[in-house]
């Protein structure tokens, strides 16, 4: 084997700055190379090729009173995962950094980032070119075939994933042994095998890991909810981060979500009784949303659920892939397909397209106000507001309401009259002007408009939404 752009030789030059640059220049070039890993060998001689073995040894190198390795892995950034191998060939002593190809963004090393031009090793910022290739770069695999942990044997395989779940869950029989377990979790891609071990994907180490925090890159992917005193964020009154992987913690953020949402009384026929203030399969359908439609490539973030006094809102990570005032009759596009059709496959989700539809449909059910949708810079957030009487409600509220409202009833095969519009507000018929003003503002905003603009009747009159 020859240096190249991805393989730096090294004899016993052990200097950990020097480590640290050349970790990110290897992958930085691995990944200009469609390369998976590069690798800083120590041990053979860069000139002549010749193993002649090293005295270094990096589990015992240390950077002041740090490991070597933790070191490192608190410097380089992004945190491209790198592992450490101490072996021996031909009698000599041989170490091996081996280091993942970054991906979407040059890792850096001290707030520098370099690259291997040819066999030497060079500042990124002297090659503009190369660095714009990396920040456009997308990755030859899809996220969930990915790896998340690499080269773990089968036992840390069981110990690390909640196959009892996968199982049951799918309403599959256990496999009665090892061998069983494993082949199947590898015909569904949860893991691949790698020689005599295994390769965990992120697909399985996402939705069975029994503690995300036990691989890295995954942690900061956890799904945050914090619960806040008032209606703003002053005083959080209380945060839970999950560690389950989604398929198997689902149930249970759900149930935690649902305990900590207000509730009405409502008074019955003998009985009183409390009623979620939320439509529970709304709350599921938005959350199950965050989940599927993240952008993993978003680094530091993961979807998060905030309760308020007067509303819930349900952020994710990553912009919307359709304009979000399309989310109620567009095609779904989903940036994770084998997530979401796992997610559906377990029922955590409904049919393929539905979800948005439901949150609007059960909130004009609940007489609640119309959802909000609001795509920011690089995520996508979802508002559901408690009981609000109409004149409590702002002007944007109600042309919110009409809107989709619209929407719904053209999806239908229908279409938005007065008469159905009051009704979803609760306008009495003697008021009947009031809807008329609200449709009236929101054709105005160009959210609305005539089905007949030659009908001079407005008694009659439909209305669809403006994309119709």
């Amino acid at each position: 084997m020859n240096e190249n752009e991805w393989v730096e030789f090294k004899v016993n030059n052990d200097e950990p700055d020097l480590i640290g640059q050349y970790l990110s220049a290897l992958s930085n070039s691995a990944c200009l190379h469609n390369q998976k890993f590069g690798y800083l060998i120590y041990g053979i001689d860069d000139k002549t090729r010749e193993v002649i073995g090293t005295e270094f040894k990096p589990r015992t190198k240390k950077v002041g009173n740090q490991e070597l390795e933790s070191w490192l892995a608190t410097i380089i950034a992004p945190r491209v995962d790198f592992k450490i191998f101490e072996f021996k060939y031909n009698d000599k002593d041989l170490v091996m950094f081996k280091v993942d190809a970054t991906n979407n963004m040059p890792v850096s090393f001290k707030g520098i980032a370099y690259i291997r031009v040819g066999s030497y090793k060079k500042k990124l910022d002297e090659y503009p070119q190369k660095a714009r290739k990396i920040w456009t770069k997308t990755s030859n695999q899809v996220f969930e075939s990915q790896i998340a942990l690499h080269s773990v044997d089968e036992d840390t395989v069981l110990k690390l994933l909640d196959y009892p779940s996968y199982f049951s869950l799918l309403n599959q029989n256990l496999p009665t042994d090892k061998s069983g377990i494993l082949n199947k979790l590898e015909e569904e891609k949860m893991m691949v095998k790698s020689g005599k071990l295994y390769d965990i994907t992120n697909l399985g180490a996402i939705l069975f890991a029994k503690d995300l925090h036990s691989f890295e890159k995954l942690a900061r992917k956890a799904i945050r909810v914090v619960i806040y005193k008032g209606k703003d964020r002053l005083n959080a009154k209380k945060e839970q981060v999950g560690g389950k992987g989604y398929a198997i913690g689902f149930e249970g953020l759900i149930n935690y979500i649902n305990d900590q949402l207000p509730t009405n009384e409502e008074i019955g026929a003998v009985f009183r009784k409390e009623v979620k203030m939320y439509p529970e399969l709304a709350i599921r359908e938005a959350v199950a949303n965050a989940i599927i439609h993240q952008d993993f490539n978003e680094v530091g973030t993961g979807p998060m659920i905030e309760i308020f006094a007067d509303r819930i809102e349900i952020t994710n990570p990553g912009k919307p892939l359709i304009n979000y005032l399309r989310l109620i009759d567009h095609s779904p596009q989903s940036r994770n397909e084998k997530l979401a059709y796992f997610m559906r496959r377990i029922n955590v989700c409904e049919e393929r397209g539905s979800g948005i539809d439901k949150i609007v449909n059960l909130s004009e059910e609940y007489q609640l106000p119309a959802p909000n949708f609001i795509e920011g810079t690089n995520s996508m957030k979802v508002i559901m507001y408690a009981y609000r009487k109409l004149s409590h409600m702002d002007k944007q509220d109600k042309i919110r309401a009409c809107y989709q409202h619209s929407c719904l009833k053209y999806v239908s095969s229908d279409y938005m009259t007065n008469q159905t519009f009051r009704e979803r507000l609760q306008i009495a018929q003697k008021n009947y002007s009031i809807a008329s003003r609200i449709i009236a503002d929101a054709i105005e905003a160009g959210l609305v408009k005539d089905y007949d603009p030659e009908n001079k009747s407005k008694k009659y009159a439909k209305y669809v939404p403006f994309w119709a």
